[in-house]
């Protein structure tokens, strides 16, 4: 028998080192999945949702830099549901093919059944986008596609009509090899020499971390160190920052803590490095600030800045440090350091009060679930309130990772990406922090995870609510509306779909309920009854927040709602001590 496109496409996708492609079957697609099958060298993963799809394989090239992850829909109705994954892992900038298989090349341009225009779909989520409709082409295009999201570090479209995939293939004209560099990039002499001059004369400067420091960890110790400075972080970088670092005072941004804040606004110079930190009123105005990114195009799109340069971090310090002048005054640093502590006695308050009867604090259940957890474990976070508890209660370790909706913010994607962290790290602890509104978007993969086997540890925080959207309500001076949710019994949903479900609803319980389900070989659901009345206040709470949240307490206790006044009060006193 001939090789087929589909054959060929197969052969490549090995020859770049792609293990798995994440795919519900179907009409275009099914030439593809017989090519898979009689390869025998890549794996076929049945999702239930092509949304599902789309976030586990960019949970596998986030963890994975040697792999190259691949999802696939089929056309019409399955190109939609890879959409919202698709924009995750482009924002998050990981490299990702996705197989979009179309209808027949015949039936283009005549409204045919499940016709979708993959070109208009997709280009606001790609970085490569096109349609093969030859079979010499489809190498081709194929191998531009591959490239593109292993260069560009983004989201590489391959559009695949069904009958193009049952052609005989065709060998390309040219190369069909990939190569992956990894160029050094940074600032020329000159400008080096103008960064250590500002640095030298700044008295008091505080470092703020991206994800672009994770391979730079110790660079910036030493260099904070020279500088005598604090060091602050994104929610991205804090798995690759926090460990080992005399000189951390955490996070900063809506999740963060006061102490990251206070360190960026007392300080005369801030320097950014590997960050493209969103949320503008978190960052000073009236401060030097200087920017390093290895993308020219992020530099100054968050904050005016007196210094904006290009380059990787790491051999950027490495060539910066011997120009500087090594600081003696450790006053401010020290001073930072002192308001970190105090931050950290805070935390501790919430983590003492385990809460009451279906009432647990979720606070006090990230804890216990970050003491028990091991080392290398990998944590999946859903947006929302469990994302919040997270990013305050999970601590590095070096060798943890942690990964999230943080640049798209969507719902939904813990469970997902914790089934691509699980197939493409056997052996390590997956561990999803699960909301209940999130997980009740896609339980349908919860089978997903029983037909594999994969001992994920899901985490359900059970606030019988949509908890952030609630307190953007209330902070909006809104009493909430429809933002209940009327829930199933997750542990029995865990057990129809043939796994271990637990139900904790009692304080006292949840440190035996998580080691029972950490001890678990496979797949556990722990289905954890937490405070609906706890809330996340952010590093900086404005006058204004703290006025609309009194309004929509006051409106509340109007409608007949004392009970809930009285909850939201008594859960969150402790911030109010913070706020005073």
């Amino acid at each position: 028998m001939s090789k087929k496109v589909a054959d060929q496409i197969v052969e490549m996708l090995v020859e770049n080192n792609v293990r798995r492609i994440y795919a519900v079957t179907g009409d275009s697609l099914n030439d593809l999945n017989d090519a898979v099958r009689r390869n025998g060298k890549i794996k076929w993963i049945h999702v239930r949702h092509e949304e599902v799809g789309a976030y586990a394989a960019a949970a596998e090239a986030e963890l994975d830099e040697d792999s190259l992850a691949c999802c696939a829909g089929s056309c019409g109705p399955g190109h939609v549901h890879l959409i919202n994954g698709m924009y995750d892992a482009h924002r998050t900038g990981v490299p990702m093919l996705v197989i979009a298989s179309t209808i027949h090349t015949t039936e283009f341009g005549v409204d045919y059944f499940q016709g979708t225009n993959t070109i208009k779909l997709f280009d606001d989520c790609s970085c490569y986008n096109q349609l093969a409709c030859t079979p010499v082409q489809a190498p081709r295009m194929l191998q531009a596609a591959i490239q593109h999201a292993l260069h560009l570090k983004g989201v590489a479209v391959f559009g695949l009509p069904g009958d193009l995939s049952a052609m005989p293939a065709a060998e390309s004209p040219t190369a069909m090899h990939n190569y992956r560099n990894n160029p050094v990039v940074m600032p020329n002499e000159t400008e080096l020499q103008q960064l250590a001059g500002v640095l030298n004369q700044s008295e008091k400067i505080t470092v703020y971390c991206g994800v672009g420091c994770d391979k730079a960890h110790d660079e910036v110790i030493q260099l904070a160190g020279k500088l005598k400075s604090p060091i602050g972080y994104s929610f991205r970088a804090k798995m690759g920052m926090q460990y080992d670092n005399p000189y951390e005072v955490g996070m900063t941004g809506l999740l963060g803590l006061p102490s990251a804040f206070h360190a960026m606004h007392e300080a005369d110079t801030i320097l950014l490095l590997g960050t493209d930190f969103p949320y503008a009123n978190f960052i000073p105005t009236d401060k030097k600030i200087i920017q390093i990114d290895t993308r020219p195009e992020r530099l100054g799109r968050r904050a005016k800045l007196d210094m904006g340069l290009c380059g990787d971090i790491k051999p950027t310090i490495a060539a910066l440090l011997p120009l500087l002048t090594e600081k003696k005054d450790e006053r401010f640093l020290m001073a930072q350091l002192a308001i970190y502590e105090e931050v950290k006695k805070n935390l501790s308050t919430y983590v003492n009060d385990s809460g009451e009867k279906d009432k647990i604090s979720p606070e006090y259940l990230a804890h216990t679930i970050d003491k028990l957890a091991a080392d290398d474990a990998i944590f999946t976070l859903d947006t929302g309130m469990s994302c919040v508890w997270g990013a305050r209660y999970l601590h590095a370790t070096g060798k943890r990772k942690l990964l999230g909706s943080f640049n798209h913010g969507s719902m939904a994607n813990a469970m997902p990406q914790a089934i691509g962290a699980a197939l493409s790290n056997p052996g390590r602890q997956v561990i999803a922090f699960c909301g209940d509104g999130g997980i009740s978007m896609l339980l349908g993969d919860l089978a997903t995870i029983h037909q594999y086997k994969l001992p994920i540890k899901i985490i359900v925080f059970n606030n019988r609510s949509l908890g952030m959207v609630k307190l953007e309500m209330e902070v909006a001076g809104l009493p909430d509306n429809q933002t209940d949710m009327v829930n199933p019994d997750f542990a029995l949903v865990a057990q129809a779909m043939g796994f271990r479900g637990i139900t904790v609803n009692e304080p006292d319980n949840v440190e035996g309920a998580i080691k029972e389900a950490l001890a678990i070989q496979g797949p556990v659901l722990v289905n954890v009854m937490t405070n609906p009345a706890s809330l996340a206040m952010p590093p900086k709470v404005e006058w204004e927040q703290m006025k609309g949240y009194a309004l929509s307490m006051t409106k509340l206790l109007l409608s007949g709602r004392m009970d809930e006044v009285l909850e939201n009060v008594k859960a969150n006193y402790k911030h109010i001590n913070e706020v005073l």
